[in-house]
């Protein structure tokens, strides 16, 4: 009869080995395919809301460093890439700011001419289309969104028709140029970032807004005025695709069963494509 063949038992070496390579997965995932991101501000508001965790996809765009984790492989320029479309929500990394991710739309293309005159973005001589709607956006009042407006901008809380009470914005549809529309959200008119002189996009470059207009340091505003700027595509880390978790900062870490309690499961699922 034979003998039964002993299991070896499990070596530094063989742990190591699954450690590393568990580290290498992790990376090819996080660098080639999606990472994961969280939305800290309510500058895309109401597509985005503070608490919203998202996957970001890599490869729509190609990759440069900043698709990498820590920067490696550190090289110039941008390989396997592709412009994005006018409407795309994209995370990058703003000039002088390499080492923070920012989520904005894709307004601008290389070689638009962009404009905005009282809030109306003009896009190559044409007013973008937007219509205001019925209903404002209506946002729950939580720990990490407690009714923030802009300065000259009204304070609008009230109860909505399920009885709680919830911070209104005026909210408008705009519509691109393709026909690819969304929402966003106008507190003021004639705040400072109403009104732009036209600027054409240079080559290898993005005009970036977010969706929450007035609260917004996008490529309206220069880096030393607090802005982004024009974003290099080499900038670019990659296109929102979807939320699979969000938390209206209620949540304690150390009281696990207040993650769920946090949860807004109205969020999960949420994409962001066309």
């Amino acid at each position: 009869m034979a003998k039964a063949k002993e299991k070896k038992p499990e070596t530094l070496g063989s742990l190591t080995r699954f450690l590393l390579g568990l580290a290498l997965f992790a990376w090819v995932l996080r660098s080639f395919i999606v990472a994961p991101f969280s939305i800290p501000s309510g500058s895309m508001l109401p597509t985005m809301w503070i608490g919203d965790y998202l996957f970001v996809g890599k490869w729509p765009y190609g990759y440069s460093k900043y698709s990498f984790p820590f920067g490696f492989p550190d090289f110039d320029g941008r390989i396997m890439a592709s412009d994005p479309e006018r409407g795309d929500v994209v995370v990058f990394r703003p000039p002088g700011q390499e080492d923070s991710d920012f989520v904005k739309r894709v307004i601008g293309l290389p070689g638009d001419r962009v404009e905005l005159r009282d809030g109306i973005v003009i896009l190559n001589g044409e007013p973008v289309a937007r219509e205001r709607l019925e209903r404002d956006f209506a946002m729950p009042i939580s720990p990490n969104s407690p009714c923030r407006v802009v300065d000259g901008a009204q304070r609008f809380i009230q109860p909505d028709a399920d009885g709680v009470e919830r911070c209104f914005y005026p909210a408008f549809r705009e519509t691109l140029p393709s026909g690819r529309s969304y929402t966003v959200l106008d507190q003021r008119r004639g705040g400072p970032a109403d009104d732009r002189a036209p600027i054409t996009v240079p080559d290898g470059h993005y005009f970036l807004m977010g969706d929450n207009r007035d609260d917004s340091l996008d490529s309206r505003f220069q880096p030393v005025s607090g802005g982004v700027g024009l974003v290099p595509a080499e900038n670019l880390v990659g296109r929102a695709l979807g939320n699979f978790w969000s938390t209206d900062g209620s949540a304690s870490w150390f009281l696990p069963w207040t993650w769920f309690t946090a949860l807004r499961p109205g969020r999960i699922g949420i994409g962001y494509g066309e």
